[in-house]
């Protein structure tokens, strides 16, 4: 009877707990980084809807629309190689990290830099279909793979701060 219970305690921690939903302002809004300023500025975007969770850096996970195009948002932002969704809690149905993962890699969604270093080491993700779908996560980036691991920051990445040190 203990461990069902601590069973259960714990896939209730994991799927709902800590996460909570969070208003575009609250997210810092919709944003991506320019090409030619280098910074984070917001773009157009409706039907938001989102998740975070104060446990993790990497539990934000959005769901929105935009009316710009892809091939306007790839002429102005940066786009992110290397995007990898993190799959959300099965109630937050509106975010499928299977699904996009696929899009992106057939090319369907393309992935842009929202904001780098939200978080030392974590970066905020923005894909957009050529329908207007879109979709945001946090994912690590490669500063924080190799901070996170106990080693120094590598060339090129900013000076970790103290606490991850």
């Amino acid at each position: 009877m203990s461990a069902l219970i601590a069973g259960v305690a714990l896939y209730y921690l994991q799927i709902y707990a800590y996460y909570v939903e969070v208003t575009a302002e609250e997210a810092g809004n919709v944003q991506l980084v320019s090409l030619y300023s280098e910074e984070p500025e917001p773009i157009l975007f409706e039907n938001f809807k989102a998740i975070n969770s104060d446990s993790s850096p990497v539990r934000y996970r959005a769901c929105f629309e935009t009316p710009l195009s892809q091939a306007m948002l790839t002429e102005t932002y940066f786009t992110y190689p290397d995007a990898e969704p993190l799959v959300a809690p099965g109630w937050f149905d509106c975010f499928d990290a299977n699904t996009l993962g696929e899009a992106l890699e057939t090319g369907e969604a393309i992935a842009f830099l929202g904001v780098e270093n939200i978080t030392y080491g974590i970066d905020r993700v923005v894909a957009v279909y050529d329908d207007g779908r879109a979709f945001a996560w946090h994912q690590i980036n490669h500063c924080g793979e190799v901070v996170f691991d106990g080693n120094p920051a590598p060339e090129g990445c900013p000076p970790a701060p103290e606490r991850l040190q």
